[in-house]
């Protein structure tokens, strides 16, 4: 019996060694960049890292990012420019696009799409709100106010969620749980928690956690009233950090989607005149998915409307700019 136990021990082990050869000979894991707040109190990645984004368990999104100096992940350093027309694009993880080679960013299709005679610096992370767009303008004024045109991805239900901004700390501690660190350690461990084999565990931890404590697990039925009183919220929110960092309106548009968007706050935008970019008709109208078949982030498609769409509206507000830009060849 003790000799049947210590095979089957030698081969258990034998067999998770295998498998993290796999894991790493084929990457299969994700490598996640590192996250801090910065000297701005700004909630960024580490500047200057590589890896690969890994999604799905074979490999179905597999790409590779770059964060450069100021801590975004971009084919290019944000050095405003005379010669050409500058653009900043800020949002979550729609505009990061680490579910896209980085040299084929949003950006980089705006730029090809305008033949070079714009410079776009993409400002996007995980997890920002509006609160950190607005923060972010503030920290980085002088850059900022160098620049031809900003554009804030906002997804109404998310980003005004607060009237103002704070990091999180808990999110950059995170990291260094020890979880975190033994997945950064054990590529097997990475792949399994990517492709959710680890949730049943999670559900019942919390079960254990749970126990004796009374549930008060209902079924929330939201009316219409309670959206109206959240859609109030969010336009205070909205005012309330406007009031704070202000709105340069002459430069500053905001990209949205107003199928999912309040009226209450499109409406609000219209008469306060807010220039909001609205991308809803043309992805509703394609008759190509727009978006990745295992979660909702943009595919290439998706992106590539997104793209058309803001180079149509640059291209438009700044037409009097282009004539003015030496001539190149189109693409």
């Amino acid at each position: 019996m003790k000799l049947l136990f210590l095979k089957t021990l030698l081969y258990a082990v034998l067999i998770l060694v295998c498998l993290e050869l796999i894991v790493r000979i084929f990457h299969l894991y994700e490598e996640q960049p590192v996250f801090i707040i910065n000297d701005k109190n700004v909630k960024t990645y580490a500047p200057n890292q590589n890896g690969f984004s890994v999604t799905g368990n074979r490999k179905m999104n597999f790409t590779h990012y770059h964060i450069n100096k100021s801590g975004f992940n971009s084919y290019r350093e944000f050095t405003p420019s005379k010669d050409k027309i500058d653009v900043a694009l800020i949002g979550d993880s729609f505009i990061e696009g680490l579910h896209q080679n980085y040299y084929n960013s949003i950006g980089k299709k705006i730029e090809n799409k305008l033949n070079d005679g714009v410079e776009v610096f993409e400002y996007g992370h995980s997890g920002y709100d509006f609160a950190d767009a607005l923060h972010l303008i503030n920290a980085y004024k002088d850059k900022f106010q160098q620049i031809d045109e900003i554009i804030i991805y906002m997804k109404f239900e998310n980003d005004l969620q607060r009237d103002s901004y704070k990091p999180d700390q808990y999110w950059i501690d995170s990291q260094y749980f020890l979880f975190s660190r033994i997945k950064k350690k054990i590529k097997l461990l990475s792949y399994l928690d990517g492709i959710g084999a680890l949730e049943p565990f999670r559900n019942l931890k919390t079960k254990l956690f749970s126990l004796g404590k009374r549930s008060n697990n209902k079924t929330t039925i939201i009316k219409s009233d309670e959206n109206t009183a959240r859609d109030l919220k969010y336009l205070e929110n909205f005012k309330k950090l406007i009031q704070t960092y202000g709105f340069n309106k002459n430069k500053t548009a905001i990209l949205l989607d107003s199928n999912k968007t309040s009226q209450l706050f499109l409406d609000y935008s219209n008469s306060q005149g807010y220039t909001v970019i609205d991308f809803s008709d043309i992805i509703a109208q394609s008759k190509t998915p727009t978006t990745l078949i295992y979660d909702m982030h943009w595919n290439n498609h998706g992106r590539n409307i997104i793209a058309t769409v803001i180079g149509n509206y640059i291209k438009e507000k700044q037409k009097d700019k282009f004539n003015t830009l030496p001539k190149t060849e189109s693409k």
